[in-house]
């Protein structure tokens, strides 16, 4: 998966930006995303302060490792 170049401090600010008032637009052109780009954040992020994205991150990279013990161990114990 490709990272980002934004962090999702900075992602929040470009929210916050058109929560102020900026166009849609305008903004895209600013930061250099699509604005598909830019709905996509707003439906993940549309909402939270900076310390609920660092909550969810957290929440998701912990999902991700419990995903991966679990594959291996039911690799594990497959009776092949």
């Amino acid at each position: 998966m490709k990272r980002s170049r934004f962090t999702e401090e900075q992602i929040i600010g470009i929210l916050r930006e058109h929560e102020a008032g900026v166009k849609t637009a305008d903004l895209c052109r600013k930061h250099g995303v699509s604005s598909a780009t830019f709905f996509k954040w707003k439906a993940k992020f549309g909402g939270m302060d900076v310390s609920d994205a660092r909550k969810l991150k957290a929440l998701e990279d912990d999902n991700r490792r419990l995903k991966k013990l679990l594959a291996e161990t039911m690799l594990d114990a497959s009776p092949c």
